[in-house]
């Protein structure tokens, strides 16, 4: 199949490059203005306990979490001077009459109420609740927060609270993607032109990229017009799309220039490269693709996003390796090495860096391999003590000004009351019905350690005691219809594992009615539980599907098995310094930000979902040229060598660029996607080095033969329904070397020009026998194997085959 669509591009080159350029078109016009439309919420799972309780609440009562806090210090004496009371209640009259404020409530309004008021009695809090969606709280919260960030003669005013911290996390991301975007491409490019070599063949995964973060910004408008789309999406469309098109245009015009130096004509070597590079490149994006969409099992539209995202743009990136690459390269030729500024001929088979690597560790498999593992379990450990949570204002620099505010507020005051937790019951009979199991309802829940007081429609509860009646506004605040609800302030940071504990505690504290949990500790235990509930199946989905693929690929069940193994151990030790820095807080001084105590619970999963992805896109790669080597040769430790020889640099390579490319995103100031970019920084090289050069050469040595075993049964299956092209030769069968295409009055001289219009080579059936020399390469024990001559048949790119061995 991919032979055919190699032939088809090299004749339809130029309509493919056409068409391409009016959909890029086409993308960045309609795509334009995707962050407008994008979400900065996501969090939640919407069938959790805690959103149903927000739910009626909302519906019912028409309350919520305050969700916008204002910090006002006095700024001589108390809050309870006459002219700070003063200027405190005409700010809650003037906050509450907001467009979009459903309810505001203060120390002044609340009549004096000490929850609200700093221990050292100069600062005290205005608390207030936005309505409508996330983007049109995101949208108001910008007007309002600039409004009342103020000073007066008698008081000045900061704004907090989670929907103005999560506007400044989103604002936030956006400057620094411009920033990692500014400080990745320049960088790129020039190691891009270092390791292609020429400014031409450079050009070629630009191009790609082109296409793949274009496509995706389209998509990804089309989807948030249907379902709601988190803009952190954003992120992984730049990095992924750019990365992954460095990594597949690599291997794509590596193949292409290695088939021309074998004597290729160049329509040939694209054929050719499709047959081979593309089809590594076409199952590997199928592998990264299926680890990105397991993210759809989880409710949070965060995770789904990514989903979203990745499955694009991975879409995307292998079709344009495929289809508008090899048109290019249909097109340019021998000219894919204009402007070159290096010039440096690859070493024969058996004298390269990684061949000697790989015949290293093959020597030695045992003690190299125990080491390594050794050093990846070391790595790992801290990750058995992962603590997760939630985002909350700390993942922001302290500069930031919702950051600075919730500071003084942590610090200053010994309640939380924007981490209030909410105890609805839907269905308790009135309130004034009940009001006597509402009193010894509310004075049980005041007994809760981590709890600072109890707000009920009967009164204030603290320590199990009623410390004030009920006021008239208190009342009415908690009653609607045949139902009430009880707001639980915590003393206890909300978004920590204290906070967890109060929740389990609020729930088993028995109620005389049916109730409901919420607020943001309960969003936190409901997340987790949901998260960690769905992990074992997507984990098991990602490994089952990689081991199916790979083995219709390769024929073994061994190698599938210790690709899923190897790729775990590596994202183990990966996991597990993320926990020793950013958890434990080692080097945040360093990397500049607050290690909390916790990992942000998405994260993790979200990393293992592309770490994973990536890590087989490499697997994939390498295995497919020893798999190549090994059907040639039938030489294990050679297939390995040369296996590792020739995709050694490029994987390195491929490494190093994408690795810049998340590492540009590690430097941006909001922690969890500093943890992100660091992160996969960290598992993309790791992978590249320790499980590529050193692991992977031991296990296979030491397993031999048996890498490639399959029991009859399975060798039929996989005979019949493998996955393989029609001009790849069986096992077993010695192939030569493809011969030179050039003219026959001049055979041993490469063309030195190229007609990119000559239809006719493409087209134009028939073939050529001819005797050519084939260089075997070294065997691991007995040095170089004497040349071989063989007779070779060159079949024009619309016969079985580009080139089969006689």
């Amino acid at each position: 199949m991919l032979e055919r669509l190699g032939r088809w591009v090299v004749r339809r080159r130029k309509v493919v490059l056409a068409a391409s350029a009016v959909a890029i078109v086409v993308s960045a016009v309609l795509g334009a203005g995707v962050a407008e439309r994008l979400s900065s919420g996501g969090f939640d799972d919407p069938g959790a306990e805690s959103s149903e309780a927000a739910r009626i609440l909302e519906s019912r009562f028409k309350t919520g979490d305050p969700n916008l806090v204002l910090l006002v210090t006095a700024r001589q004496g108390s809050v309870d001077s006459s002219a700070v009371a003063a200027q405190g209640a005409a700010l809650t009259e003037e906050l509450s009459a907001e467009r979009g404020i459903d309810q505001a409530l203060s120390y002044w309004s609340l009549f004096s109420a000490p929850p609200l008021r700093s221990r050292d009695g100069r600062q005290a809090l205005v608390l207030a609740r936005m309505t409508g969606t996330e983007d049109e709280i995101d949208d108001r919260v910008e007007v309002l927060s600039q409004k009342y960030t103020r000073s007066t003669d008698a008081i000045t005013v900061g704004v907090t609270g989670f929907a103005e911290v999560f506007r400044q996390i989103g604002t936030t991301i956006e400057r620094d993607l411009a920033r990692a975007e500014a400080i990745a491409i320049p960088v790129t490019l020039v190691l891009l032109v270092l390791v292609f070599g020429s400014v031409v063949a450079a050009s070629m995964p630009l191009a790609v990229g082109i296409v793949a973060v274009i496509g995706t910004f389209l998509v990804l408008r089309i989807v948030a017009s249907v379902t709601q789309v988190s803009i952190f999406a954003l992120n992984l469309t730049t990095a992924m799309g750019l990365g992954l098109a460095i990594d597949y245009a690599l291997f794509v015009v590596s193949r292409f220039r290695e088939e021309m130096r074998n004597g290729m004509h160049p329509h040939d070597a694209v054929v050719r490269s499709v047959q081979t590079a593309g089809r590594t490149v076409a199952f590997s994006a199928l592998t990264v693709a299926v680890s990105l969409a397991v993210l759809l099992l989880f409710p949070l539209a965060f995770l789904r996003s990514f989903a979203y995202a990745g499955i694009a743009v991975l879409a995307l990136t292998g079709l344009g390796a495929v289809v508008v690459l090899p048109a290019l390269l249909a097109v340019l030729g021998p000219r894919i090495d204009n402007l070159r500024i290096l010039r440096r001929e690859p070493k024969p088979v058996g004298e390269g860096f990684w061949h000697r690597v790989a015949m290293f560790v093959m020597r030695r498999p045992i003690p190299i391999g125990l080491a390594v593992v050794a050093l990846l379990l070391f790595l790992g450990a801290p990750f058995l003590r992962i603590e997760l949570g939630l985002p909350d204002d700390r993942v922001l620099p302290p500069e930031i000004s919702s950051r600075r505010v919730s500071d003084e507020i942590r610090k200053g005051f010994e309640s939380k009351e924007a981490g209030t937790v909410a105890v609805v019951a839907a269905e308790s009979g009135p309130p004034r019905a009940v009001s006597s199991s509402i009193d010894s309802y509310a004075t049980a829940l005041s007994k809760v350690d981590g709890v600072s007081r109890v707000d009920a429609f009967t009164g204030f509860y603290v320590d199990g005691r009623k410390v004030a009646p009920a006021v008239p506004q208190l009342a009415q605040r908690f009653s609607a219809q045949a139902s009430t609800w009880l707001a639980v302030v915590p003393s206890v940071e909300p978004l920590s594992e204290r906070g967890e504990r109060l929740v389990r505690a609020v729930r088993s504290v028995p109620s005389p009615f049916q109730v409901v949990v919420g607020g943001p500790s309960a969003q936190l235990v409901d997340a987790k539980e949901t998260l960690l509930s769905r992990m074992p199946l997507a984990a098991g989905i990602i490994g089952v599907v990689t081991f199916v693929v790979l083995f219709l690929m390769f024929g073994s069940l061994l190698v599938p098995l210790k690709a899923v193994v190897l790729n775990l151990l590596s994202l183990t030790a990966t996991f597990g310094a993320m926990v020793w820095i950013f958890q434990d807080g080692h080097l945040s001084g360093l990397l500049g930000f607050t290690a909390i105590g916790n990992i942000a619970i998405s994260t993790p999963i979200l990393m293992f979902c592309i770490a994973f992805g990536l890590s087989m896109d490499y697997e994939v790669f390498l295995l497919s040229r020893i798999k190549e080597e090994h059907d040639r040769t039938h030489d294990n430790q050679l297939a390995v060598a040369v296996g590792l020889e020739r995709t050694g640099r490029l994987v390195t390579a491929a490494a190093a660029l994408i690795a810049v490319v998340f590492l540009a995103t590690a430097t941006s100031k909001v922690s969890f996607i500093k943890l992100f970019g660091l992160g996969l920084t960290m598992a993309v090289i790791m992978d590249a080095t320790l499980i590529r050069g050193a692991l992977v050469p031991a296990f296979m040595r030491l397993a031999g033969e048996a890498n490639w075993w399959l029991p009859k049964s399975l060798r039929r299956f996989h005979t019949r329904f493998g996955i393989r092209e029609s001009g790849e030769p069986d096992a077993g069968a010695e192939v030569a070397g493809p011969p030179s295409l050039v003219d026959e009055s001049d055979p041993g001289e490469a063309p030195d020009a190229y007609d990119e219009t000559d239809e006719e080579a493409v087209e134009e059936p028939g073939e050529v026998r001819e005797p050519v020399t084939v260089a075997r390469g070294r065997n691991p024990r007995r040095g170089r194997v004497p040349a071989a001559t063989r007779t070779a048949v060159r079949r024009r790119p619309d016969g079985p085959s580009a080139w089969e061995a006689r």
